[in-house]
């Protein structure tokens, strides 16, 4: 039977229930991405470690979905979505059992870089919404999936902070185990298997050299404030990684199955959502990590609220849920005006948010609108640019193409909170510990700064012509596959 057969006797599942599932499956990860830092003062003191030891528990994450995500997204084109959503849910389960158990810098490391596997559970989901549901429902899918990155994120430090006051660190990796579980079994038995599929072999070698291209400059920037932005290792480990990638692109060129198809990654629309992501990606961790650390800061400082874990949590809960909120307005906006469009606007909301967060902290109801405004450009950004990556690329290019979007987030979220905390210590002055004022709103500012580059890095994306969507879905029909771009509504931004 030809894919195409299969495709026309394959029934696609309630639209609702499809994105509920993968919506859980994306909040298991997003969610573990921050839940840990509010503990990151505990941990250093229960595991022994030193502050940049503890903050490897948040770095071994990034990397580690850094890394996979490709990967991932790659075998998934090529075995089954819905099949490799399951593997990598598994890994995400078992490292958090791990990390739970641990009662060591090193286990609990460990389980974070399995539980980093499961960054690959988001392009896996847009690929999921873009071959099984109704060409009106993807914008807005893939919107809704993309905002619970951000949504997550805030809520992730909510529910850390809970945790860590009520119970104990090893209840956070308990969380993510069990909606891990949870995510299994859902998505076994509520989410159809996509008949597109990319015979071919795994490009290890490339997957390898990636690795290292991104792994070393991210280790860099994550120890810098140990060992100096301008020493020699750093400055060393930067450039080198930025050599390793620039001869895995010539590697992928040769490569005749290559993991990353750099023609696609090439293309204006990929390449300039891509850096866009960075840049949204760096203010929104940059805002993680800031907020709550003045919101706990004393309130000798002149500045600071001294609220605990769980108080400086629920102060973004609003922000969240806007975010919430956002994520269909954008899906709606890029089917009837262009993703463009919600990117701009996005960019620009999150740097007036950022910019007024550095400005106006002097009480807690300004904080909550500053980063209400911020979560309200994150949303809407996040929700656009997956939609634009799917509409630019042929069908079987989707889990590939949106597994390099999601690793720009991870790069853009360490590059955010490592340049945040840099910024933080550097304001430090001789006999106090702690930050100056004048420290958060600098920190503010530059991540503010970022997040309006990326909106209008959105003027610098090209909207598809129909001779584009023909192109595409050309290219689709070529391979044989059954679901090209044109399907996508957002494809008119």
């Amino acid at each position: 039977m030809t894919s195409e057969t299969q495709a026309r006797a394959h029934a696609p599942m309630h639209p609702t229930r499809v994105i509920a599932i993968l919506g859980l499956a994306a909040l298991a990860f997003s969610l573990s991405q921050t839940m840990v830092v509010p503990a990151l003062g505990t941990l250093q003191e229960e595991l022994h470690t030193t502050a940049s030891g503890a903050t490897w528990t948040v770095t071994a994450y990034l990397l580690a979905a850094a890394v996979a995500t490709p990967v991932v997204g790659r075998l998934g084109d090529m075995f089954g979505k819905r099949r490799l959503l399951i593997v990598a849910l598994g890994f995400f389960t078992l490292g958090s059992v791990v990390s739970a158990l641990g009662d060591s810098l090193g286990v609990v490391i460990a389980g974070r870089i399995l539980q980093g596997v499961g960054g690959g559970i988001f392009p896996l989901c847009f690929a999921i919404i873009r071959d099984e549901l109704p060409r009106e429902k993807v914008a807005v899918g893939i919107g809704m999936i993309s905002a619970v990155l951000a949504i997550g994120g805030a809520l992730g430090l909510v529910i850390g902070g809970l945790l860590l006051d009520h119970a104990s660190y090893h209840w956070i990796f308990w969380v993510g185990a069990g909606l891990g579980v949870v995510g299994v079994v859902g998505s076994y038995l509520g989410v159809p298997e996509s008949p597109i599929r990319i015979p071919g072999k795994v490009d290890v070698r490339g997957a390898l050299v990636f690795g290292v291209g991104i792994v070393l400059p991210l280790l860099a920037i994550s120890n810098a404030n140990d060992w100096g932005w301008g020493s020699a290792r750093v400055l060393a480990m930067i450039v080198a990684g930025i050599a390793i990638l620039a001869a895995w692109v010539a590697l992928q060129q040769r490569t005749a199955e290559p993991i990353a198809h750099i023609p696609t990654l090439r293309r204006p629309a990929v390449f300039f959502t891509n850096l866009a992501t960075v840049l949204v990606g760096f203010g929104m961790f940059g805002a993680f990590v800031l907020i709550p650390q003045l919101l706990q800061s004393p309130e000798a400082t002149g500045y600071g609220f001294d609220l605990d874990a769980t108080q400086s949590g629920l102060v973004m809960v609003p922000g969240a849920l806007v975010a919430m909120v956002a994520a269909p307005i954008s899906g709606r906006m890029s089917g009837r005006f262009g993703s463009h469009v919600p990117l701009a606007i996005g960019g620009v909301l999150a740097a007036l948010g950022l910019l007024m967060l550095g400005e106006l902290h002097d009480t807690i109801a300004l904080i909550v609108i500053g980063y209400a405004v911020s979560a309200v450009g994150i949303g809407l950004a996040f929700a656009a640019m997956p939609n634009l990556i799917v509409a630019a690329v042929p069908a079987e290019r989707t889990g590939e193409a949106t597994g390099f979007n999601t690793v720009m987030r991870s790069v853009g979220s360490s590059i955010g909170s490592q340049i945040a905390a840099t910024i933080l210590t550097a304001s430090v002055v001789v006999g106090s510990p702690l930050p100056t004022d004048d420290g958060f709103t600098t920190a503010f500012v530059v991540m503010a700064i970022g997040s309006l580059v990326a909106g209008g890095i959105a003027a610098l994306i090209p909207r598809l012509s129909r001779a584009d969507v023909a192109a595409t879905a050309a290219a689709s029909a070529e391979s044989g596959e059954p679901r090209p771009a044109e399907l996508v509504t957002a494809g008119r931004g």
